[in-house]
């Protein structure tokens, strides 16, 4: 338990009934009786040496400040949490505990911090018209932090791993978007990542691993191992986990991003995958149009069919070029909403296949342009 909530419990433990302000008691007696000139005087059937003129003493009754805990007992002054300065916090602080394995706030990113320490720092240290930067801001927590206390913010991080998380986070905390989104025009600005095919072509032939990361971010996956030395992907570069209700388990989706020229080989080498892993479904991204062979090949595949009586295609290819379009294409597959396996109560056995969703805060401001 964190430190403070120990002491507020042990020392305030009293709860007004009236206004639900915690309080504790008080020592009403004057220190040195008599002879430090305290009154003497009856306050509800307790005659003492008091700290207030009894003209004080009946206001403070009166405001409902003096209770007495039984009949006979010594009158107490009720002193309010609300009303108490505290103590400055120091530069150790030990009230903030990191993330739990299981806490509701952790998404899955190794080096998440607590957003409540952001937001302390960001309280004690920007203005309110101040404009906070983060040049390494990994899950984007300080990004969070920042949009939930109304200030402007510059997020940088050179993985586009990390971009998507942010991406992601932001519409679930905030319900805002990348200025891009035409539906949602006053949400935020994105610069260095490909809107266009020659740009994912671009990032393709510079680096081909942040190109899988920012494709597998365009259809919410995430890829299947981070460490790029860590050997052959198997066929796999990224995975979505979704919940089959009618059979009470978990599914897999594979996605394989290729950025050079495919062909039906391609189609095969995923059916065998999907086989492998015994997955649900299979899907191709892809830089190329599918050739006539790869979409034939797909489509012989047959289907994923859950008892929920509807069909989804077992392989699917899905070009960059459409992603990127306004057509809104995406992977037809069951609905993977954490928030329903959260209410049924399941937590999925693989938890590098898909971060986790942000609580949803209400608290928020429009973003700035950059000048």
């Amino acid at each position: 338990m964190q430190p403070f909530i120990v002491f507020i419990d042990n020392f305030y433990r009293h709860i007004d009934l009236k206004t639900g302000r915690r309080y504790r008691l008080g020592d009403l007696t004057g220190p040195g009786g008599e002879s430090k000139g305290n009154p003497k005087y009856e306050v509800m059937g307790v005659t003492r040496y008091w700290r207030y003129s009894q003209e004080k003493m009946t206001q403070l009754i009166e405001s409902g400040r003096i209770i007495q805990t039984n009949p006979g007992a010594v009158p107490a002054y009720k002193r309010y949490l609300d009303e108490m300065p505290g103590v400055p916090i120091q530069c150790l602080w030990t009230d903030i505990q990191p993330i739990g394995a299981q806490a509701a706030e952790r998404l899955g990113y190794p080096t998440q911090k607590p957003l409540a320490l952001l937001e302390r720092i960001i309280n004690s240290s920007c203005p309110e018209n101040g404009i906070v930067l983060d040049p390494f801001c990994g899950c984007g927590t300080t990004i969070a932090a920042s949009q939930k206390l109304e200030r402007d913010w510059i997020g940088i991080d050179i993985t586009h791993i990390a971009v998507t998380l942010m991406k992601n986070r932001l519409k679930d905390m905030f319900g805002i978007e990348p200025f891009n989104n035409k539906e949602n025009p006053n949400g935020y600005q994105v610069i260095g990542e490909p809107t266009s095919l020659p740009g994912a072509q671009m990032l393709a032939d510079s680096d081909k691993y942040q190109f899988q990361y920012w494709t597998l971010g365009l259809v919410g996956a995430r890829p299947d191992k981070i460490d790029e030395k860590k050997g052959a992907d198997k066929g796999i570069d990224g995975k979505i986990i979704f919940f089959d209700e009618a059979v009470n388990q978990f599914e897999t989706v594979i996605i394989s991003v290729k950025a050079g020229k495919t062909g039906v080989a391609h189609i095969r080498d995923l059916r065998g995958v999907i086989d492998r892993e015994k997955a649900a479904i299979g899907v191709l991204l892809t830089l190329q149009e599918p050739t006539e062979p790869m979409k034939q090949e797909a489509y012989s595949a047959g289907f994923y069919e859950p008892a929920n009586g509807k069909k989804y295609p077992k392989i699917q290819i899905l070009t960059i070029e459409d992603l990127l379009s306004d057509k809104k294409v995406e992977i037809d597959m069951p609905d993977r909403t954490t928030e329903r396996l959260n209410k049924l109560g399941f937590s999925s056995p693989d938890k590098k296949a898909t971060f986790k969703k942000a609580k949803k805060v209400v608290k928020g401001h429009e973003q700035k342009g950059l000048l």
